[in-house]
C-alpha cells in the first residue's frame, strides 16, 4: 500500500488542499450566516430560509469537505517521507486540527439550535466565534509550510 501511495502523492496532496479549502470556506461562512440569522424575526419566511441555507451548507458542503480533508490528510500522513515524525510541528498542527474539529461540532450544535428556534447567543458572540477558524488556519498553515520546529 505504501509504494502505491507514493505514485499518487501529488493527486492526494491536491485533493487534500481542495478539501481543506472547501471545509474552511464553510467554516468561515456558517458563523457569518448565524450573525445574520440573529437579526431576523423567528416568525418570518426569512428565518426559515436561513435554516435551510445553514442546513445545506453544513450537510452538503462542510461535512463532506471535512471528511475528504481527513481522508486525504491521513493518506498523506501514511505516505513515507511526508512527515518527519521526530519534528514537533505536526503535533501543534494536530492539536489545532482537533480544536478546529471541535469548533465544527459547536457549529453543528448551534445550527440545530437555530433550527429549533432555540438560539442562545448574540450576533456579537457569532462575530467573535467567526475568528476562531481563521486563527487555527494560520497556525496549521505555518506548521505545515514553515515547519518552525
Amino acid at each position: 500500500m505504501m509504494s502505491s501511495l507514493l505514485s499518487y502523492v501529488l493527486w492526494i496532496k491536491a485533493l487534500h488542499v481542495i478539501s481543506v479549502i472547501a471545509w474552511m470556506a464553510g467554516q468561515f461562512y456558517l458563523p457569518r450566516l448565524f450573525v445574520y440569522h440573529c437579526q431576523v424575526n423567528k416568525e418570518t419566511d426569512e428565518n426559515e430560509r436561513f435554516k435551510i441555507m445553514e442546513y445545506k451548507l453544513l450537510r452538503y458542503i462542510i461535512n463532506p469537505a471535512m471528511m475528504a480533508a481527513f481522508l486525504f490528510g491521513i493518506l498523506l500522513a501514511l505516505t513515507p517521507g511526508i512527515i518527519d515524525w521526530h519534528a514537533k510541528w505536526w503535533v501543534v498542527k494536530l492539536v489545532a486540527l482537533l480544536i478546529l474539529t471541535g469548533y465544527h461540532g459547536f457549529c453543528s450544535r448551534w445550527r440545530r439550535q437555530f433550527a429549533a428556534n432555540n438560539n442562545h447567543h448574540s450576533e456579537k458572540f457569532y462575530r467573535w466565534m467567526n475568528e476562531i477558524p481563521t486563527i487555527l488556519m494560520i497556525i496549521i498553515v505555518i506548521m505545515v509550510i514553515v515547519q518552525p520546529f
